[in-house]
């Protein structure tokens, strides 16, 4: 008697053996298993999961953080001494780390989609946990060193918010395949209902975020500002070199309305722009005066100062990457420039009738300056002869003094404070980083009639921010930049949000329903089949060249005769 077992035919399936083997090492078939994963192996899937959401949000925060890499550098630079763009080596790694760790995701989502185990190789375990180590050393570092960046993130939601929210929504719907495939897959009641809920969980409180975005941008056109006057922060400082004469002219091609400095005071009683407490970034002092590199900037005298080169330090390090960009005979004019004295600023800014906002700072103690520093400040400005219309004064110390001298100074307060407690203190202006003021805030200032001028503005999805926020000026590293948006980015009323926003949740719940049903129906119709069936129709219609057809097994008995 002659037995016949089954015909096996095994197509080749180089697509799931690529997703488990790049996964899990498992490139054999025999090496694949559909049982449940294990729990040691779910939970090196969550810790995947939130390495993923964590590197997710550091991902985000330096995309956004983009506004202020030169905020970034320079704090490396007090730290460290030495100029470097510490920014590439921080998005290179991080751009690597979230590709990797998304590219595992996918893998795993892949897996959980066929059905197949979860398995996690050893050699991706160790790479989750340098991945996870090294975002969570970040995070720290940043906490420690640059911590008011963080607000970046609250605030650059006013405007990316509403165009997440559709993402995510997109991102949660497509899940829905994987999820309804599963639940009709689950022979267990309770692993059903546990994995609908959840996910109708997450799908619900997606719908319902928009009540809790909330944007400037998201408003009545009608109501919309006036565009906020620029100021240019140090100049033009990603075309010129900061806080000199050719990076103020620059900016005032641009017809920025201001013009913003850092000053300190020289020995002889001279001030001069000058934002680092060296000279060793911004001049060659290494080369004219050796031994003296490490002095502070005011112990100085002005003839020293005049010596030094301020600009070929900009075409060496190149710190926005943007000298390519210059034509030879602007590189020529900056390899010229020297340490620009207060006195040249305001003259400049008088003949273009431009306002000047500088930050006086105060000569060390030893310093023969130390107690007459705003008197000399002071006589500068005088000397100058620039209407004192014209000039913002921000220190605090000797106001009253400093208004009976010169009275028509505008008054500036670089200290945030209540505007009933700037108005009898007689300031109308008020200079604060973008971050340490609500629209609440901004709202109050203008209504009290007090000039609120931010620091520093450089992308324009942030003046786009500030613009619908009402601000009436900023101060900015890239007036070149800013006086290109014509309008904010994007503007919406909120009728139409709420449009965009009901049709997007309902035809995501639609195509949710239609996934679910269409999945119930599909699994359905599969079992209906005998699977041996399946295989032996398969390889009656495939070629011998797409299948590999295992030798049918004759098994011979003994009949009795």
């Amino acid at each position: 008697m002659v037995k016949h077992q089954p015909l096996q035919v095994y197509e080749r399936q180089l697509c799931l053996s690529c997703i488990t083997g790049i996964y899990g090492c498992r490139w054999k078939r025999y090496q694949r298993s559909h049982d449940d994963t294990t729990k040691w192996e779910l939970l090196w899937s969550l810790i995947l999961l939130l390495t993923f959401c964590l590197l997710l949000v550091w991902f985000y925060f330096w995309w956004e953080a983009h506004n202020d890499y030169s905020e970034f550098n320079w704090f490396l630079y007090n730290r460290s001494g030495e100029w470097s763009d510490g920014t590439v080596p921080i998005l290179a790694t991080t751009a690597a780390g979230f590709t990797y760790i998304a590219f595992l995701i996918v893998l795993a989502l892949c897996h959980v989609a066929l059905g197949q185990q979860l398995n996690l190789h050893w050699l991706h375990k160790i790479g989750v946990t340098v991945a996870l180590l090294t975002t969570i050393i970040g995070v720290i570092s940043v906490n420690q060193t640059w911590a008011q960046e963080w607000d970046v993130i609250p605030i650059s939601l006013q405007a990316t918010g509403p165009f997440l929210h559709i993402g995510a929504l997109a991102a949660v719907t497509a899940l829905s395949w994987i999820v309804a495939g599963q639940v009709t897959r689950a022979e267990k009641m309770m692993f059903q209902v546990v994995v609908v809920l959840l996910y109708v969980s997450v799908l619900l409180a997606l719908y319902m975020v928009p009540l809790h975005i909330t944007s400037p941008c998201i408003m009545d056109p009608a109501t919309l500002k006036p565009r906020p006057n620029v100021i240019g922060h140090q100049g033009a400082p990603m075309l010129a070199p900061e806080n000199t004469l050719w990076s103020f002219q620059r900016a005032l091609q641009m017809n920025v309305t201001g013009l913003e400095a850092d000053v300190a005071i020289s020995m002889d009683g001279v001030p001069f722009l000058m934002r680092d407490l060296t000279l060793r970034r911004t001049t060659d002092v290494e080369k004219v005066f050796p031994d003296r590199q490490m002095d502070e900037a005011s112990l100085f005298n002005w003839t020293d100062l005049q010596q030094l080169n301020a600009g070929r330090w900009f075409l060496k390090d190149d710190p926005f990457w943007t000298v390519h960009t210059l034509f030879q005979h602007e590189k020529e004019r900056i390899a010229n420039q020297t340490v620009c004295s207060l006195e040249q600023l305001l003259k400049l800014a008088s003949y273009h009738n431009s306002t000047v906002v500088f930050r006086l700072r105060r000569p060390p103690p030893k310093h023969p300056c130390y107690d007459s520093w705003i008197n000399d400040t002071l006589q500068a400005v005088r000397q100058s002869g620039v209407p004192q219309s014209l000039v913002m004064w921000t220190p605090d110390e000797n106001r009253t003094q400093v208004r009976q001298l010169a009275p028509d100074l505008i008054q500036t307060s670089v200290v945030k404070r209540s505007h009933q407690i700037l108005q009898q203190s007689g300031i109308s202006s008020l200079l604060l980083r973008y971050n340490q003021v609500s629209r609440e805030e901004i709202g109050n200032f203008s209504e009290a009639h007090i000039n609120l001028t931010l620091y520093t503005v450089n992308e324009p999805w942030l003046y786009s921010v500030l613009w619908c926020s009402g601000v009436s000026s900023v101060s900015s590293e890239a007036p070149h930049v800013l006086l290109k948006v014509p309008y904010p980015i994007w503007l919406m009323r909120p009728n139409e949000y709420c449009l965009a926003w009901v049709s997007a949740d309902l035809i995501s719940f639609a195509v949710v329903i239609g996934i679910f049903i269409f999945q119930k129906y599909r699994m359905s119709g599969m079992r209906s089949y005998n699977p041996e069936q399946i295989m032996l129709n398969a390889a009656v219609r495939r070629s011998s060249g797409d299948i590999n057809v295992m030798k049918e097994k004759l098994i011979f008995s003994g009949h009795p005769q």
